[in-house]
């Protein structure tokens, strides 16, 4: 599996699942369940979302010659 969630997007999902998480624990509300999703893509770093429309935000290597 190939990872394609970059840096700036793996810490943006990890927080934002965190807070989606706390909110349904605080608001007694499954929804928070739904924290769960970008929690995990964040944590393994790969979005199955991205891979039908071959999106990365992981940095390209440079190429070397």
């Amino acid at each position: 599996m190939k990872t394609n969630v970059g840096g700036i997007d793996r810490v943006l999902r990890i927080i934002l699942g965190v807070i989606m998480i706390s909110a349904g624990v605080y608001l007694h509300s499954w929804w928070g369940a739904i924290g769960a999703i970008p929690l995990l893509t964040g944590l393994i770093r790969w979005c199955p979302l991205y891979m039908p429309f071959g999106l990365s935000s992981c940095a390209v290597p440079p190429k070397t010659e």
